[in-house]
């Protein structure tokens, strides 16, 4: 079943996995043969694309989420979360069979983790379950990834979107593995491409040229900004005419599960709001760090904490 409202206008809409995050504290992650233990454990609604949605809400945005759930406990908590942070739920799609998406992650005492997907429902996506109108007026568009099939539907969408529409393109690790050749489809169109430094180097074949040198080429398909997460080093960005080093702001370091698509979040803001590329990354780098003092969405900022830190 679909849900169509065409009176519930998003000015930016994601697009990807939607997953119940089960995040378990451990002592340290382990590698083969080796044993630790689960101190804690947090399940709370996640998945890429919906952390940066359910952020931007929170900074005040009108948003919605492209996504499928199934009819199950899992669906009820992450329908409830979007609705509860304000984000317009017109755009899910419910399965009436499987299970919904789950993110199993271990999180060491370093705030550092591992993930293990269970995509569900979430790799069965068609196109003809995507409402043409609401996508039409959106002015971005966020992607993030799938495992499976969906990614064909994020293609197929491409032909859809108003040319006016921006493209937000966050890969992860699980589509830079695709290769840069299967990529291409979704990259060509990108206007703004969010990354991190080791998915760069990866999908630049692992070269260890400087960062600088590496988003060339992208900037040559007609990216139009390339944002370069770069951890504790903070951030680069660059859209051809200018280019930018900001680093990052001190914080008590909990969980960094949510901290890339929190930064999403706070980029993409600055974005409608016309800040300038410097500005927009240093809001940007303050929503990371906001986000990595707590577990999953819970520390994400609002806008009044925004308008008071700057």
């Amino acid at each position: 079943m679909e849900i169509f409202d065409n009176d519930l206008n998003a000015e930016i809409i994601g697009f990807g996995a939607l997953n119940v995050d089960k995040l378990f504290s451990v002592e340290n992650i382990v590698g083969a043969d080796e044993e630790s233990f689960i101190k804690t454990e947090t399940k709370t609604p996640g998945g890429s694309a919906a952390n940066t949605i359910v952020g931007l809400a929170r900074l005040g945005c009108d948003t919605s989420i492209i996504g499928k759930i199934a009819e199950d406990e899992d669906g009820d908590l992450i329908e409830y979360n979007l609705a509860i942070n304000g984000v317009y739920t017109n755009n899910l799609i419910y399965s009436e069979t499987g299970s919904t998406g789950k993110c199993l992650g271990f999180v060491d005492s370093d705030g550092e983790r591992c993930l293990y997907i269970d995509p569900g429902v979430n790799d069965e996506i068609k196109i003809g379950e995507i409402n043409p109108l609401n996508i039409m007026r959106c002015k971005i568009m966020h992607y993030t990834s799938f495992v499976g099939d969906s990614f064909k539907t994020q293609i197929e969408l491409l032909e859809k979107l108003s040319r006016g529409t921006v493209l937000s393109f966050d890969p992860g690790m699980l589509y830079v593995q695709k290769g840069f050749d299967e990529l291409l489809p979704i990259l060509e169109r990108t206007n703004i491409l969010l990354i991190n430094e080791s998915e760069l180097r990866l999908l630049c074949n692992g070269s260890e040229s400087p960062v600088n040198e590496l988003v060339v080429s992208f900037l040559d398909l007609g990216i139009e900004t390339i944002v370069v997460k770069q951890g504790s080093k903070g951030v680069y960005a660059t859209n051809g005419s200018e280019e930018c080093h900001v680093g990052t702001y001190e914080c008590d370091v909990v969980d960094t599960t949510g901290a890339g698509d929190s930064f999403n979040s706070g980029f993409l803001y600055s974005y409608l709001k016309g800040y300038g590329l410097e500005k927009s990354c240093k809001i940007a780098n303050w929503a990371a760090s906001k986000a990595i003092e707590g577990f999953g969405m819970e520390k994400f900022p609002s806008l009044k904490e925004l308008e008071e830190f700057f």
